[in-house]
């Protein structure tokens, strides 16, 4: 063990000193009139939808102050939608207290709706709870960071009672305001890498809308979701699709991406059983299986992404989205040893973790470019996979993964209690015997994992089905990772077994770190301070890994070599495991670093995952620097990037 390194990676309390405002040259660029405006889910889109990214007015207030929801009379300023208070491309530059309400107010022209039209109003992310109002009329309420949801607001627009309502319609906008609420670690909500204390490896909390809002109108008779299920061996694409309205005839194509039909169906949509989830006394809503043979199907990989294009059309609804074939699994290779499989064949994952923070928009990204920007840069610094790291990105971020044939591992959000530094952190770096002895169904345990909250563990489980319902059409998702490092950690055996029958397609990793629980698909390690090597599995095998035998390794996070580049970081301080003055030995020591892990592959290695991606505040172990002007890796021009 690397004694040094570990002194080095101890928390410690200091004065960071004033943070140096950084912008990335897509916000440099920004053009708040058209900020992230292209739709949002290429995997379900429509032709016509309204962009409400821009200015708002917006107001913060103590919880209290507005107990009717009526917005305040007056406000503190504008803010740019989608961007936190408390980024720096917001304009407001403002830490939201877990005491406070922050308002956001904005008047929107109003759409032409036809007689059974709906008007959708759609937030990506908002942290934390928020209630919607529209025309002063309470639309809906939504507790949750990270995933994106809408209320139907047609009702509110079409009122015609109250003197409110009326001044609205002759105004020919309508108003929509939106409260939110954070208590951030103060509670026990998903959050993530966030903290109202930052410093080291906790990063900046931030609160409310954070992702692009928009607004679409969709016809009575509409297409509400779809599940894709395509079949390699069978050389079949399954397509479970929800429908709402009256019956009709529904019409699936698909294209082999150069706009040449390859297979189509069209089934007749007849009363049928509600969809899971759905409200048997909502409006009539059902679920039709659809099935379109593709013959000799492209297999999808991150040498040849290759995408099919699908159209669906119910009545007058069309929605646009896109699908691909591959298979994935761990199974054994020809010599026993268990790989992780794409397509059949044995693929070294090398990885890199991605924290997804920008110096000048925090969790959000500064432009589209800016995202696909971020997996280019990697790919050409010789990646195939990346680890998303307790946060739930933007949709379009794992459409430029699924277009330029990036791998990615996506982690569940941690949340919880205030997590033990000796259970979550000493314990388990200084004794590696103590990774598969915690049982993480002990109350006490559960407890000192910061899950001790049944609030908690119910939040966590919700929210974990519904990333894997809402990422599962995104073929680059190939692994979902339930717990890091303990933190949150509980019943990871259970989660597991909940994840696979969600979703068969994929592999699972369970716990990445330690207190590994003997399910999953890998035996996954943290690996910052001993030498790199390949661990026997002497678990106790559960589930699915009992029943085949065995399980792949993984070194699921290593490295994490610091470089401060003057200039290009946002604090004078720094935090790392091993510091460098000199970028020439910096870059030796991450190629060396690397080189050994690549060379494991022989003993076992199923994949690695490098820490990490970009540098984030004072943690500055990124191959790009924080505002992505610098690629430290790149020898020509001292690696300036151009954006």
């Amino acid at each position: 063990m690397d004694i040094r390194r570990v002194l080095a990676s101890a928390p410690r309390k200091h004065d960071l000193g004033p943070e140096r405002p950084l912008l990335t040259p897509w916000g440099e660029a920004l053009d708040p009139a058209s900020v992230r405006s292209e739709h949002p889910h290429p995997q379900f889109a429509r032709e016509a939808f309204t962009s409400l990214n821009g200015w708002w007015d917006y107001a913060i207030v103590p919880v209290g102050a507005c107990p009717t929801l009526r917005q305040p009379e007056r406000f503190d300023g504008r803010i740019l939608v989608p961007f936190s208070p408390e980024a720096l491309l917001s304009g407001v530059g403002r830490q939201l207290a877990p005491d406070e309400l922050l308002w956001y107010v904005r008047r929107v022209p109003r759409p032409t709706l036809r007689e059974g039209d709906r008007c959708l109003l759609h937030f990506e992310a908002v942290d934390f709870a928020c209630a919607c109002c529209v025309n002063g009329r309470v639309v809906g309420t939504h507790e949750g960071a990270y995933l994106p949801f809408a209320f139907d607001i047609t009702e509110a627009l079409t009122a015609t009672d109250g003197e409110a309502a009326l001044a609205w319609q002759q105004g020919g906008d309508f108003v929509v305001a939106l409260a939110v609420r954070d208590p951030s670690d103060t509670g026990v909500q998903l959050r993530g890498k966030q903290r109202l204390e930052r410093g080291g490896i906790w990063y900046t909390a931030q609160s409310g809308i954070w992702q692009p809002v928009w607004m679409e109108v969709v016809p009575e008779r509409s297409i509400e979701a779809v599940a894709l299920r395509p079949d390699c061996d069978q050389e079949l694409l399954v397509a479970d699709v929800d429908v709402r309205g009256a019956s009709g005839l529904l019409r699936l194509y698909v294209s082999d991406g150069d706009g040449v039909q390859v297979g189509s169906v069209a089934v007749a949509v007849e009363e049928g059983a509600v969809p899971e989830g759905a409200d048997p006394a909502g409006p009539a809503r059902r679920r039709v299986r659809l099935t379109v043979p593709v013959p000799r199907p492209r297999r999808w990989s991150p040498d040849d992404p290759h995408l099919y294009d699908l159209t669906l059309r119910y009545g007058s609804d069309a929605v646009h989205s896109y699908t691909a074939f591959r298979t994935v699994e761990v199974a054994p290779d020809a010599h026993g040893v268990f790989r992780f499989l794409l397509n059949g064949e044995p693929l070294l994952l090398r990885g890199v973790l991605d924290q997804g923070y920008w110096s000048d928009g925090l969790m959000t990204a500064p432009s589209d470019e800016a995202l696909a920007f971020d997996i280019q840069a990697m790919r050409e610094a010789g990646f195939n996979m990346l680890r998303k790291h307790l946060k739930v990105e933007a949709d379009r971020w794992y459409y430029h993964c699924d277009r330029l044939g990036m791998l990615v591992w996506q982690d569940m959000v941690n949340g919880g209690g205030a997590y033990g530094s000796w259970e979550t952190s000493f314990r388990p770096t200084l004794w590696r015997g103590s990774w598969g002895d915690y049982d993480d169904c002990d109350p006490e345990h559960q407890a000192k994992l910061g899950a001790g909250s049944e609030r908690y563990r119910d939040q966590w489980r919700r929210a974990c089905r519904a990333t894997v319902d809402h990422l599962r059409n995104h073929p680059s998702v190939v692994c979902w990772v339930l717990f890091n490092e303990g933190w949150g950690q509980f019943d990871a055996a259970l989660a597991t077994e909940a994840v696979r029958r969600a979703d068969p397609t994929r592999v699972v990793d369970a716990v990445s770190g330690w207190y590994d629980q003997g399910c999953g698909d890998f035996l996954s390690v943290h690996n910052y301070f001993r030498k790199l090597k390949v661990y026997a599995d002497g678990a106790a095998l559960r589930g699915r890994a009992a029943e085949r035998g065995g399980r792949a390794f993984a070194i699921s996070e290593f490295g994490g070599a610091t470089f401060r580049v003057e200039d290009h970081s946002a604090f004078a301080e720094s935090y790392g495991y091993d510091s460098f003055d000199d970028l020439g030995a910096w870059r030796a020591a991450v190629r060396r670093t690397l080189e050994e892990a690549a060379a494991l592959e022989g003993d076992g290695l199923a994949g690695y995952v490098y820490t990490q991606l970009s540098d984030v505040e004072e943690e500055v172990n990124g191959i790009l620097t924080y505002d992505r002007r610098v690629n430290k890796l790149k020898e020509e021009a001292h690696g300036i990037c151009d954006g």
